[in-house]
């Protein structure tokens, strides 16, 4: 008797089930972006399902986003069809400036993925509360704007940081002004910062104070020769403290060649780039290798690349510097991260970055004190610096998350 009722009991559920599933017409959608405010766009579009991974959906919202030339994003928005939609597939794009506030920017991604969509109610037949607008002909104007700024585009950053207790307390101090023109032919850069590290502690009625500072001035200017090849211009200039440089600039020409189309790069590229240039240090305190001021070639191989797809996304790199005065004086590092879709609902993610560092000329002749090692006044000589990180995630359930409750923050 208890045996047919709990079969009774399944039953009566996966009928319930079964018959729910087939009473939403509503287009099940799997939004693909890390960029997007979710919530906002799960409370403002309707007539849809939100599901929680891409197997399980009948339209897959795959986004790629660059940033572009005024400081904002190239969004291209895929619409990919599923199951009866695997027929229907194409892309919509848009930009976005660096004038608009992230409202403006949500309510744009909106807009065309709502414009987008139409395509799959009209083909999945739920088109009874969907309306369009389009402007009337007495209402239309011709805007031809031209562009005061000619593609210039200009930022100003400050940030502070304090926090302490009874016996030590800190400050972080970070100012920068940046200035960038971004065409199809050429790139130019600049970029000027200050930061102040300020650390102070008490012990036995004194004070132990610790302060680092940096200041740097970074100027690019990369040129397009066609669509693998471009090269460049990079230089520097400024001090820090606790890499023991008075002074220090550099100045290194480079070349570029992407193994991809430049246009392709939201999607995959692969490149090979060389930089070769001169570098000057003037120390604080004499290095190691017994020098207050030096002026040496240094140059960078670099190999990487990356691929985004709707199974995820895989980047990596490979480079090694080196000086030519002292070809022992070198660095080796190798970078690598994945993000991959292996079943329905589980996904893995892993990345890491090791180096091997065997080009530390700036650092200061002499022993360092115990306070200065606590304090981090100044770098250590190291053979090597590392991270890991490795993860992976698994969903299952409702296949739908269209409710949006942000009560506690959870």
């Amino acid at each position: 008797m208890l045996k047919s009722t709990l079969l009774l009991l399944l039953l009566l559920i996966s009928s319930i089930a079964f018959s729910q599933d087939n009473l939403n017409e509503d287009l099940k959608i799997f939004l693909d972006c890390n960029r997007c405010d979710h919530t906002y766009i799960k409370q403002n579009l309707g007539n849809v399902q939100f599901v929680r991974d891409q197997g399980l959906s009948d339209v897959h919202l795959f986004f790629l986003i660059q940033s572009n030339g005024s400081g904002g994003r190239l969004y291209e928005i895929d619409f990919i069809g599923k199951n009866k939609f695997e027929k229907i597939s194409y892309k919509l794009e848009f930009s976005t400036n660096t004038d608009m506030t992230s409202d403006n920017v949500r309510n744009e991604i909106l807009k065309y993925i709502k414009l987008g969509l139409v395509r799959f109610w009209i083909e999945n037949k739920s088109t009874a509360t969907i309306t369009v607008t389009v402007p009337s002909p007495e209402n239309e104007t011709e805007v031809i704007e031209d562009d005061a700024w000619n593609a210039w585009v200009f930022r100003l950053g400050a940030r502070g940081y304090f926090n302490g207790e009874e016996t030590n307390r800190s400050s972080n101090l970070d100012f920068n002004i940046s200035a960038k023109r971004v065409t199809e032919k050429n790139k130019f850069s600049l970029r000027a910062s200050f930061g102040e590290n300020k650390s102070t502690f008490t012990f036995d009625g004194s004070d132990i104070v610790a302060i680092n500072n940096n200041k740097s001035l970074n100027v690019s200017d990369v040129l397009s020769i066609n669509s693998h090849w471009s090269y460049g211009f990079f230089g520097d200039i400024g001090t820090s403290t606790y890499r023991n440089y008075k002074l220090f600039w550099r100045f290194r020409p480079a070349i570029e060649y992407n193994f991809f189309k430049y246009e392709q790069s939201a999607k995959k590229q692969l490149i090979l780039s060389y930089r070769n240039g001169l570098v000057f240090n003037d120390y604080i305190e004499r290095s190691v290798f017994g020098e207050d001021k030096e002026l040496l070639f240094e140059h960078t191989l670099l190999l990487g690349g990356s691929v985004r797809q709707e199974w995820g996304n895989i980047n990596g790199e490979v480079f090694f510097s080196q000086y030519l005065h002292d070809t022992t004086l070198n660095s080796l590092g190798f970078y690598m991260g994945a993000n991959i879709r292996v079943f329905k609902g589980f996904n893995f993610d892993i990345g890491g970055n090791y180096r091997i560092t065997r080009n530390q000329i700036n650092l200061p002749a002499g022993d360092v004190s115990l306070e200065e090692l606590l304090l981090q006044q100044q770098q250590l000589q190291s053979g090597y610096n590392y991270w890991v990180t490795i993860g992976f995630s698994y969903s299952f359930g409702s296949i739908y998350n269209s409710i949006v409750n942000p009560r506690f923050n959870f």
